[in-house]
């Protein structure tokens, strides 16, 4: 397959391409909303041409074109605003977009065409989506914003300094294990943001496939608790949480494959099956509750927050260091009976750790993981027959069902 050889003709069919393409936009929203807006149909593309000649002026020699292009651009655009506020009317959205246009038509001739045309393309989605956008901003929740935006900040200033070597005889990497973190906060809040904002659409079920994303374990109690306040919602609410179960070996997997690769072939097709077991067990033919698709999750928390993240943190130190300590004293059977007892809780800090420590080739680290999803397992099935009663029969036997399926697959080598 031959390349495109992107000549100066080419370069200046693109320039001229994407200056129409942000004029057309510019002359739609005049004539759409009835009002005036700095540059329409002509003028963006004799922006970005003017851009593109001052940048060849720029390569022949003429090196002061290109900085007194976009001064001219500068004030030209500033006149524009300044009479724009005289004529109270507010906003520099049509002035910057001018500037950029000029910017993008340089850039075609000057580097790579891609960076041009990214720019170009995104200048009129910008432009295009603002009423799009505005809602989005009007519905932002602005406690979620600021934890994710403190989480983000703490991460680039705490990651780069720490420092990438094992201490101690338990090898803790104290980079590594917040990379770990960062990544399962990651995985996490898409789960989150994506149940906080569709979940609530199209019912309980996914609300509880998404939530599981984040912690299958909190979404069975969430749904407890709810099924607890609502009776009549108790069908519903199992059959979210036993989804969201489902969509904890998945999200294992996929932190397993990142962590350790070499796991993988081994986990990835029992993983497969235990979810497909998840989602078959979730059926259940039931009549619709009036008002049910108008909830979500109660009281999920959002992962990307700095206390659950440096509490993982913790947790996962923990499990990492006793389960090399107990491998070291106790062997395998150890090994097992820690997997069984970690299972009542969130068991993705001890995976983690024991894929970090062991091999896929000694077999007993892959029966570990399989003894705590087990385990896990057990444990959402009393949690939610704890809290729902009324559900308790059909909880049991679904879960039971479910764990003993693990069973095989802790005998296949």
């Amino acid at each position: 397959m031959t390349t495109i050889e992107w000549t100066p003709q080419l370069r200046f069919a693109v320039a001229l391409a994407l200056g129409f393409l942000v004029g057309l936009e510019r002359e739609s929203t005049k004539i759409e909303q009835q009002k005036l807006v700095f540059g329409g149909v002509r003028t963006h593309p004799l922006i970005s041409l003017f851009g593109f000649g001052c940048a060849w002026l720029f390569q022949i020699g003429v090196t002061f074109m290109l900085p007194a292009g976009m001064v001219a651009m500068i004030v030209l655009t500033g006149i524009a605003y300044y009479a724009k506020i005289k004529a109270d009317r507010y906003g520099s959205t049509s002035e910057v977009s001018a500037l950029l246009t000029f910017v993008t038509g340089a850039l075609a001739l000057l580097v790579d065409v891609w960076a041009a045309m990214a720019l170009g393309v995104f200048n009129t989605i910008l432009l295009s989506e603002k009423a799009r956008l505005e809602t989005y901003v009007e519905r932002l929740n602005k406690v979620e914003f600021l934890a994710t935006l403190k989480f983000i900040l703490v991460t680039v200033i705490i990651l780069p300094v720490l420092p990438d070597h094992p201490y101690t005889r338990f090898e803790l990497n104290p980079a590594r294990i917040w990379q770990i973190v960062i990544l399962v906060s990651t995985i996490g809040f898409i789960g989150y943001f994506l149940a906080t904002r569709f979940g609530e659409r199209v019912g309980l079920w996914l609300s509880g496939m998404l939530g599981g994303i984040v912690s299958s374990t909190a979404v069975t109690i969430a749904m407890g608790r709810l099924a607890h306040q609502m009776p009549q919602a108790g069908a519903r609410a199992l059959q979210a949480a036993v989804l969201a179960g489902s969509v904890m070996y998945l999200r294992l997997l996929v932190l397993v494959a990142i962590v350790s690769p070499s796991f993988v072939p081994v986990l990835w097709w029992r993983c497969a099956l235990l979810c497909a077991a998840g989602i078959a067990l979730s059926v259940r033919k039931r009549s619709a509750i009036p008002g049910e698709n108008e909830r979500g999750i109660p009281g999920l928390q959002n992962p990307f927050e700095i206390t659950p993240a440096l509490m993982f943190a913790g947790l996962y130190v923990v499990l990492l260091a006793v389960t090399v300590a107990v491998k070291t004293a106790l062997g395998d059977s150890g090994m097992i009976a820690l997997a069984a007892i970690v299972g009542v809780a969130d068991i993705a800090p001890f995976i983690l750790s024991a894929v970090q420590s062991g091999s896929p080739a000694a077999g007993i680290t892959v029966t570990a993981i399989l003894v705590a999803m087990m385990g896990n397992t057990i444990a959402k099935g009393a949690y939610f027959g704890f809290l729902v009663p009324g559900e308790r029969r059909h909880a049991a036997w679904r879960y039971l069902t479910w764990a003993l399926l693990h069973v095989p697959l802790l005998l296949i080598p």
